[in-house]
């Protein structure tokens, strides 16, 4: 069962990670986040991450490690991970590796309400997620390709390589459940709970 965290947001987690390499300006965690693809896996803006490091200061996890001052720029202060942290950090990753979450993902909350939708709209719908699925696929393939080739370790690559798995399931089982709703059993189901909307 998961624990219930001080800070529970996925972007207190990166952050927390971020910080092992060094002690930073909130900004620069922005950026390194960015630059690391970790964007794509966790939605953050600007406030809502120095939101975050506040939490994450309040909790005892990050501590200002020192205040820049420069001519060019505003006043920055750079937080750096406590011992609390590191051991949050560590506590949590190993929680959420080790042991499988129910999640709420969007598709399954619509799969879980799909037969109201006429089976020919359902169809087509479906359709059209397959098409944007293998796209996706696709874009998660070239870009690893082009990160291997630069040389970026395969370790760096495991989220993409996760979603790119995670989207080949869902593009078979879709195309599996777009033959299912075809099928004469399924389409007079349909006809007898929700009537004669085609």
């Amino acid at each position: 069962m998961a624990k219930r965290r001080k800070v529970g947001n996925p972007l207190a987690l990166a952050v927390l990670a971020e910080l092992v390499a060094e002690p930073m300006h909130p900004y620069e965690m922005g950026r390194r986040l960015k630059e690391h693809g970790k964007d794509r896996d966790i939605k953050y803006t600007r406030s809502s991450l120095y939101m975050v490091v506040e939490q994450l200061r309040k909790a005892g996890f990050v501590a200002e490690q020192e205040t820049v001052r420069d001519t060019q720029r505003p006043e920055r202060t750079v937080f750096a991970l406590t011992e609390d942290g590191r051991r949050e950090l560590d506590d949590w990753m190993r929680e959420l590796v080790a042991e499988p979450q129910h999640e709420y993902p969007l598709f399954g909350v619509a799969l879980s309400l799909l037969a109201v939708l006429p089976p020919a709209e359902a169809v087509d719908l479906l359709a059209r997620r397959l098409d944007a699925l293998t796209a996706q696929v696709e874009e998660i393939r070239a870009r690893v390709a082009t990160a291997t080739e630069q040389g970026v370790p395969w370790i760096f690559l495991i989220e993409d390589e996760y979603r790119r798995g995670v989207q080949e399931a869902e593009q078979r089982f879709v195309a599996g459940l777009i033959v299912s709703l075809k099928e004469p059993d399924y389409l007079r189901t349909w006809q007898q709970f929700f009537g004669s909307r085609t």
